[in-house]
């Protein structure tokens, strides 16, 4: 089955949201969507997610899944005022309490925040499946970049979240806790293993160098060729070299102490204070 996908980009965040459909049939699902944040105000904002509402508004859909690929580091997850407005059901790999684990002690959490994944609707392990509609989703675990890394393959799509770039931009940092290039490598190996014809879909894209549209698009043939990190029979020794050398010279997102504190409790904010206002910690010299 041939989906029909529609993207939405995030040039805040280089972030691209997907919708996902039935090719015949109303049954769509969201996949990484974006809570507008301004870190200065410390504002929300919901233009990208009424973007995505509007468009399935439009086109008389039936959202039922809001996917999430990993707690992401860089935007801030808009699924519970989707899920608010729209219905669904909020899914994203089980490996979540390891990252709620490691990250409620970053935050000082108190006993309150629950590191058992309660939050998210839906965990999902390797091997399991979905259905939009008619459609069938099966998940692949794809760690490395964070613990929690799934890749969703819906039909002839694959949405591969931040494991795999553009061919010509290569692949996602491994330091943050609980990452690994070693785990990364094969990662991407099994995404790679997907038929050549399969449809990728990244959940970034920054322009690589002589490129001067934004891209995110490509397929599993074209990533085997092209792939400036892993691409060409790359050996595991030399992408782990190469992506350590590389992720030293990183510095962190910009939005990730506010991303990860409320991309773990499934987009929702930390809980008010008794003022009725609800605060994001930064730890000093704790990431």
């Amino acid at each position: 089955m041939t989906p029909i996908v529609n993207a939405f980009f995030d040039e805040a965040t280089n972030t691209i949201s997907y919708v996902v459909r039935e090719p015949e049939g109303r049954a769509c699902a969201v996949v990484d969507s974006v809570l507008d944040f301004d870190y200065a105000s410390g504002r929300t904002d919901t233009r990208s997610a009424d973007a995505v509402i509007a468009f399935i508004e439009a086109e008389g859909l039936e959202l039922h899944w809001i996917l999430e690929t990993h707690v992401h580091a860089d935007h801030l997850s808009a699924a519970p005022y989707i899920q608010q407005r729209l219905g669904g059901k909020i899914g994203i790999g089980e490996k979540i309490r390891v990252v709620q684990d490691t990250f409620g002690k970053i935050f000082n959490e108190g006993t309150e925040f629950q590191r058992d994944g309660s939050q998210f609707d839906r965990l999902f392990t390797e091997g399991d499946s979905l259905h939009i509609g008619q459609m069938r989703g099966d998940v692949l675990h794809t760690p490395g970049h964070t613990p929690a890394c799934l890749t969703y393959v819906i039909g002839d799509a694959a949405f591969v979240g931040d494991t795999l770039f553009m061919p010509d931009f290569g692949t996602a940092r491994c330091d943050f806790p609980g990452g690994s290039a070693e785990t990364m490598f094969d990662s991407v190996q099994k995404i790679l293993r997907l038929p050549d014809a399969t449809r990728i879909f990244v959940g970034h894209d920054y322009k690589a160098p002589g490129r001067d549209v934004y891209a995110w698009e490509s397929t599993v043939g074209e990533q085997k060729a092209r792939n400036v990190h892993v691409g060409a029979g790359r050996s595991r020794e030399d992408f782990v070299k190469m992506r350590t050398t590389r992720d030293a010279t990183l510095a962190m997102p910009r939005l990730i102490i506010p991303s990860l504190q409320v991309n773990m409790r499934a987009g929702q904010m930390p809980p008010p204070e008794d003022n009725g206002v609800s605060y994001l910690k930064v730890p000093v010299n704790g990431i």
